[in-house]
């Protein structure tokens, strides 16, 4: 590292962050065979966004670092939501 930190996370936080990643995939796995019409891709897409949320904020450490890479980090996943939205939204028009 440049700036001569380490960053520690104790083997409790990851193991429940791993718990979470796998209830949040068995949920997943299991909205796939429950009928919710047009809402089962927002489930879906909720849920993976709940998982992304682990995994930036625990394994890529975004919530020790300073508050531009979480700025700029909501900034780009926001840019990507009106992407999707923009796509889901021309292929139901058209």
């Amino acid at each position: 590292m440049e700036n001569g930190h380490n960053h520690i996370i104790p083997y409790k936080t990851i193991l429940v962050v791993l718990a979470a990643l796998i209830t949040l995939t068995l949920i997943s796995v299991a909205v796939t065979s429950i009928y919710l019409g047009a809402f089962t891709v927002l489930v879906a897409l909720l849920i993976a966004v709940a998982k992304s949320i682990l995994v930036l904020r625990i394994f890529m450490h975004l919530k020790l670092e300073s508050r531009m890479f979480t700025i700029l980090t909501i900034g780009v996943a926001t840019l990507i939501g009106f992407v999707i939205i923009g796509t889901i939204t021309d292929y139901i028009f058209r």
